[in-house]
């Protein structure tokens, strides 16, 4: 992990965006109950009332995934990471609403919460869905997947933890790819050099159907954390 723990290049850029008032009101009232920032986490196990399976998504945007996950395997438990207040306002007035336990919420960035805030092989689950693609090729370095971010990735999975990953960028999606079928600790579930089908539990969520009306194609990826 030594060649991570340098400053890195943010994949992400803090934007406010438009706040309703409900999700402003989740941000005051409801951020004490579920969520927490990475300056003041508490020890990895005492984040859930109960010890659990823990599965992270990493940039959760409006935290459809996550909050479906949550709600589809109660015996598990779930973390959603992102920076923007809107998505983590919504995800938290849902939280409430459904009066899950097993979902809390960090405010922060994933490469720091990998690098400091994790014993090794605590991850059951790893879901990074339609990070920012950085199109253009000069900020290429800012992409999420880069050699540097997959030991992080592999430290952090526990023996036989599944990795997912989603674009619908092809250039970004090849470089995926090619990186992840290069890592000796993960095994490609669709065999090495294929994409795999999409990844079942995922909501279509707007953005997505969105990208179907235009005629965006969509890659998923599958990876299993060897035992050895």
């Amino acid at each position: 992990m030594d060649n991570c723990t340098h400053s890195h290049i943010l994949s992400f850029v803090r934007r406010k965006g438009r706040i309703t008032s409900a999700q402003q009101r989740a941000l005051t009232t409801l951020w004490p109950k579920y969520g927490f920032e990475l300056s003041n986490l508490p020890n990895f196990e005492t984040l859930f009332p109960r010890p659990a399976p823990t599965h992270l998504e990493i940039g959760f945007g409006n935290g459809e995934t996550v909050l479906n996950l949550a709600q589809l395997h109660p015996e598990n438990n779930y973390l959603g990471i992102d920076v923007h207040p809107p998505g983590i306002g919504r995800l938290l007035s849902r939280i409430e609403e459904q009066q899950l336990t097993n979902l809390r919420i960090l405010n922060g960035d994933a490469v720091t919460f990998l690098q400091q805030n994790l014993p090794n092989h605590s991850l059951t689950g790893i879901y990074l869905f339609f990070p920012d693609p950085w199109p253009k090729k000069r900020h290429h370095k800012r992409r999420l997947i880069q050699p540097a971010f997959i030991p992080l990735l592999t430290q952090a999975l526990a023996l036989d933890g599944h990795l997912y990953l989603a674009t619908d960028w092809s250039t970004y999606a090849e470089q995926m790819l090619h990186l992840l079928d290069s890592t000796p600790e993960l095994i490609n579930q669709a065999g090495l050099g294929h994409f795999s089908p999409r990844f079942t539990k995922r909501p279509l969520t707007a953005f997505e159907q969105r990208g179907q009306r235009l005629g965006h194609a969509i890659w998923d990826l599958h990876y299993c954390r060897k035992r050895t």
